[in-house]
């Protein structure tokens, strides 16, 4: 017999890119999880769109960021527009920022386009800054 859950069964659980998950397995500790985590995000931040004077954080264009236990990021990520000129060195840029985080073993940025990016995904700082509100 096996011990199996059904899906209406399972606890809700948000999607939280794994934080919880490396918490209780003890490989990370909350200290250390919010301390990688305000350091990929400060990273993140020094990455520009050439295009719009804004990080692409704040520009609403990470979609994912997966922390693993062996403290490897795995970054979905999005462009303003499919035909970017910057498509193929933005990944590039996001794996470098994030790897001179202390503490972070590899990094890789993968571009995704689903769902499709639009304005509504920028923070309102992001909007202030190119007067958009």
């Amino acid at each position: 017999m096996t011990d199996q859950t059904t899906p209406a069964e399972a606890p809700a659980v948000e999607d939280d890119g794994g934080r919880a998950a490396a918490v209780a397995s003890g490989a990370i500790s909350q200290q250390e999880l919010d301390h990688l985590t305000d350091g990929i995000i400060e990273a993140l931040k020094t990455v520009f769109d050439p295009e719009i004077p804004v990080d692409i954080y704040e520009l609403g264009l990470i979609y994912k960021v997966d922390l693993s236990d062996e403290r490897d990021v795995a970054v979905e990520m999005t462009l303003t527009a499919p035909g970017c000129p910057v498509a193929g060195e933005m990944p590039i840029w996001v794996e470098q920022a994030v790897m001179k985080v202390e503490g972070i073993r590899s990094a890789r940025a993968e571009i995704v386009f689903d769902p499709p990016w639009d304005p509504s995904k920028m923070s309102d700082e992001a909007k202030l800054a190119l007067n958009m509100f």
